[in-house]
């Protein structure tokens, strides 16, 4: 069983670009250490630490899902340096989808792709444990390498770490084999996923993706050395805490301002750790900290904008939200946009 359950982070690695044929560390060392060359300066430049954005839905001006928006969507982030999609997130307005809705966009994500980058989907949906159990064998059939549990899905607020653990156990016998991650989504409520519950995700040999929402970097490193050495890659979320999470050997970012200039986070992951353009990364991570607090306001609406303005063919539709875009928002974008032709020079991107 062991082998069945790695087979897939082996693709997903693959996928990833790490380059097994390249590597001088043996196959079966790497599947029990993927992420340890991280820290490793000798090894280093066989892994790459990556932009896995948290993809927007594209909606027609009727509210159904624009397909062909999507697939010019994921062109873009593409061009701009990811190196994998988190489809059917909080960011995709997961929870304003019809099931069927959230496996149709999900299997055109994995289709577009063609298998060159992977692609994860949440999948904990249901009132029941069978029940998520069930829709997430419905995802995984879709193509993805793995399905992405909301940690607040297993318990309730005021349930115990011992209790999450134990319908986490549940759920695994239930969906024996398939590859998963966690997501400490902030709704229903933020689950932050505690020292304990985060030996239990190693221990199971099951997880190879967590998305960290902590904001706290000392958290993060935490969670980073107690993963070290597992198939389980750290994903920072929290822009302001981007290069550090990096430095220490993070697997690499998933954050809202990926939908916004995902060439700049693609960039950060990609130079944080160079010696030769520290200088640089503390500049644009300054930047990038400023700018968390301004896009964060009208996100949905923002993000489209911004890309529009940039020049995607996106509509601003949503359906999270029916305002509109207030003008002093557009404005604070419209700055952001021009001040972003500063960071793409200095960067030379």
């Amino acid at each position: 069983m062991k082998s069945d359950v790695f087979m897939p982070r082996r693709v997903f690695l693959a996928k990833l670009g790490l380059g097994f044929g390249t590597l001088t560390l043996g196959l079966d060392a790497m599947a029990q250490s993927p992420h340890l060359a991280l820290r490793n300066e000798q090894r280093k430049d066989s892994f790459t630490q990556r932009f896995i954005p948290v993809m927007l839905t594209v909606y027609r001006n009727d509210g159904s899902i624009d397909y062909d928006g999507v697939s010019r969507l994921m062109d873009y982030y593409l061009k701009a340096g990811a190196k994998g999609f988190f489809a059917n997130c909080l960011s995709s307005e997961m929870y304003h989808l019809s099931d069927e809705e959230r496996i149709r966009l999900t299997h055109h994500v994995v289709k577009h792709t063609g298998g060159s980058v992977p692609v994860v989907s949440t999948g904990s949906f249901g009132e029941s444990i069978q029940a998520k159990a069930d829709f997430t064998k419905r995802i995984y059939d879709t193509g993805v390498d793995a399905v992405i549990l909301i940690s607040s899905h297993f318990a309730e607020r005021e349930e115990s770490d011992e209790r999450l653990i134990q319908h986490l156990g549940q759920f695994m016998q239930y969906t024996e084999g398939i590859p998963v991650g966690t997501y400490e989504c902030p709704s229903p409520y933020k689950r932050i996923v505690s020292p304990t519950v985060l030996n239990f995700l190693v221990g199971s040999e099951r997880f190879i993706y967590h998305k960290d929402t902590t904001e706290d970097i000392v958290q993060i490193r935490t969670k980073i050395d107690r993963a070290e050495g597992s198939g389980l890659g750290i994903y920072n979320a929290h822009i302001g805490s981007a290069a550090a999470s990096l430095q220490y050997g993070g697997a690499g970012l998933s954050p809202i301002a990926g939908n916004f200039y995902p060439e700049i986070i693609a960039w950060l992951c990609e130079h944080a750790s160079d010696p030769n353009k520290q200088e640089e990364v503390d500049w644009i991570q300054e930047r990038l900290r400023v700018a968390e607090q301004k896009i964060g306001r009208q996100y949905q609406l923002g993000a489209r904008y911004f890309l529009k303005k940039r020049g995607l063919e996106i509509s601003l539709n949503c359906r999270s939200t029916e305002d509109q875009l207030e003008s002093t928002q557009v404005e604070v974008l419209d700055d952001l946009a021009a001040e972003l032709n500063i960071w793409q020079e200095r960067l030379g991107i």
